[in-house]
């Protein structure tokens, strides 16, 4: 099996065996800087998981103003509800520099389901969890503080991107932008709560990642 995709599996689907011929069905695909997913409006044919590289999600306002939801690395999903839900995507999805994706066709999804014992049951989980993270978000957007909301944020990033790393930290691939997004504040605002962790020796900080200590 590529080993990317047993890390996807891993991950996202711990536990669950995937025999060779299922395996086969879902390929690699490989994208250069700029190169589009999948653009907003359209309906996905397939849902993806990044295998090296990075993914861009970004949303496009009626005014014109793009707005970037997150980065995507490995092995994270991305297209996942569009695709289940055969409806437009909100976002559209470029790759950052060159990178590699896995490509879960209909073919894939449809066999994945009803063949493999437990796959609906984790992608369910999956959708549990985001569903479950984005109401905390929206709930303390509207009723919390700047420190309850970025500690939110926080915590979703480190659950759905924290791979552990040396001594006791978990290495989290994630902006400050992205976080600004996710807990509804300004950039500014989360550099600052950023740095007063940092000082209280709770979070080291990097570009374009950080590392917490696991809980």
């Amino acid at each position: 099996m590529d080993p990317a995709l047993q890390r996807v599996l891993d991950a996202h689907f711990p536990g669950l065996h995937l025999p060779a011929e299922l395996a086969a069905l879902i390929p690699r695909r490989r994208l250069s800087d700029g190169r589009s997913v999948f653009v907003q409006g359209q309906r996905p044919g397939a849902f993806y998981a990044v295998a090296a590289g990075e993914v861009e999600t970004r949303f496009t306002g009626a005014d014109g103003t793009v707005s970037v939801l997150e980065h995507v690395g490995p092995p994270r999903l991305f297209g996942l509800a569009a695709f289940a839900a055969r409806q437009p995507a909100g976002y559209e999805a470029i790759a950052r520099g060159r990178c590699e994706l896995l490509v879960f066709g209909p073919e894939a999804y449809a066999r994945l389901m009803d063949e493999v014992p437990g796959f609906a049951r984790a992608l369910l989980a999956e959708f549990a969890a985001r569903f479950d993270g984005n109401l905390r978000l929206l709930q303390a957007a509207r009723h919390q503080q700047a420190p309850e909301r970025f500690a939110l944020a926080l915590a979703q990033l480190a659950r759905e991107r924290g791979r552990p790393a040396a001594d006791g930290w978990l290495e989290v691939a994630a902006t400050q932008q992205e976080l600004a997004l996710l807990a509804h504040l300004s950039r500014q605002t989360v550099n600052e709560l950023m740095q007063a962790e940092r000082v209280a020796g709770r979070l080291r900080l990097g570009r374009g990642r950080w590392w917490c200590r696991l809980q």
